[in-house]
């Protein structure tokens, strides 16, 4: 059964959206990879009869992402870790600003069992294309992911140990409804 015709709202209380980490470097080993909520968010998906006008609109604050998860590295990641990087992204990358994503163009497959989205994303004033694919589970599960390059957006990956220590530029963005919208 296809994502089913109306509009459907999401955000933290039926849905997640996450941002993905990954490191490397000479000191990789040392660092994490990051799992990364967006705690305040909301999204909106019309889907009229005619699924080529489908259209999809998505806000977050910028000051709302929180570490969930922190895998690798030489020790755990602690707490006192975990809002040192929430205070980072907040004061140096995304200064709390909104971060936006607005639908130019959707075509159904599968049945309007996938939707591949295109459309503006805007990350600290900036403004680029992306695309995506939501797919509709037989659990009716919604899912999809994207990558993004953060220098697109002026983001310098972050760095340390004097730079033994690098964020990989790409960093994977995804979300996961836990039913189907109604």
């Amino acid at each position: 059964m296809p994502i089913q015709p109306g509009t459907h709202r999401f955000g933290p209380e039926n849905a997640t959206l996450r941002v993905r980490t990954s490191r490397r470097g000479a000191a990789a080993k040392a660092g994490h990879d990051l799992v990364i909520e967006v705690t305040s968010w909301h999204a909106t998906l019309e889907v009229p009869e005619d699924m080529r006008q489908v259209r999809l609109e998505l806000e977050a604050d910028g000051d709302s992402l929180r570490v969930r998860e922190g895998t690798g590295g030489i020790q755990p990641l602690k707490e006192d870790d975990k809002d040192e990087i929430r205070r980072t992204i907040d004061e140096q990358v995304l200064n709390a600003r909104r971060i936006e994503f607005r639908s130019t163009s959707a075509e159904a497959a599968e049945g309007g069992r996938r939707l591949r989205v295109r459309g503006d994303l805007e990350i600290v004033g900036r403004t680029h294309p992306v695309e995506f694919e939501l797919m509709l589970g037989p659990d009716d599960r919604i899912t999809g992911t994207t990558t993004i390059k953060q220098t697109d957006w002026g983001i310098e990956p972050y760095s340390g140990l004097f730079g033994a220590l690098k964020l990989v530029d790409e960093v994977e963005v995804g979300v996961e409804a836990d039913g189907a919208p109604r």
